[in-house]
């Protein structure tokens, strides 16, 4: 049994983000299946860039009310309890509500080579884009 001292919250990186978005590094496995897994802390309003992952990514609400989006697809809420899964290569973001604080699991298989991009991240998402005004950008 190894028992590590909780790693300091990091803001989320502002060229990933929009508003004010706050990770705690859960685990990240050096040995296979090479999963990451982070607690992620969203303010109303705050999002995600589009991005998509080499081997998908399922996330876990933990708390509040968000919001998530597949390119090509309808504006869909999230509530604590439910479980969001992005197959490989697809584009999506995901993020809090405007009026709730959201918080999920974010759980990523990383790729066992080092040449393999886990995220792809792409263009901020819009205000008319998380409004819905532009379904699946």
């Amino acid at each position: 049994m190894d028992i590590r001292p909780k790693r300091a919250t990091t803001r989320g990186p502002v060229d990933w983000f929009t508003g004010d978005v706050w990770i705690d590094g859960i685990a990240a496995a050096s040995e296979p299946p090479h999963a990451r897994v982070s607690a992620v802390r969203f303010t109303p309003g705050a999002r995600t860039a589009w991005h998509s992952h080499a081997l998908g990514q399922t996330l876990y609400v933990t708390e509040g009310q968000g919001l998530v989006q597949a390119r090509g697809a309808e504006l869909q809420a999230i509530r604590a309890g439910d479980i969001v899964t992005t197959p490989a290569g697809e584009w999506h973001w995901h993020g809090a509500a405007p009026d709730h604080f959201m918080t999920h699991l974010s759980i990523t298989e990383r790729p066992e080579t080092a040449d393999t991009v886990e995220t792809d991240w792409g263009a901020k998402v819009t205000d008319a884009e998380y409004a819905g005004q532009v379904p699946g950008a």
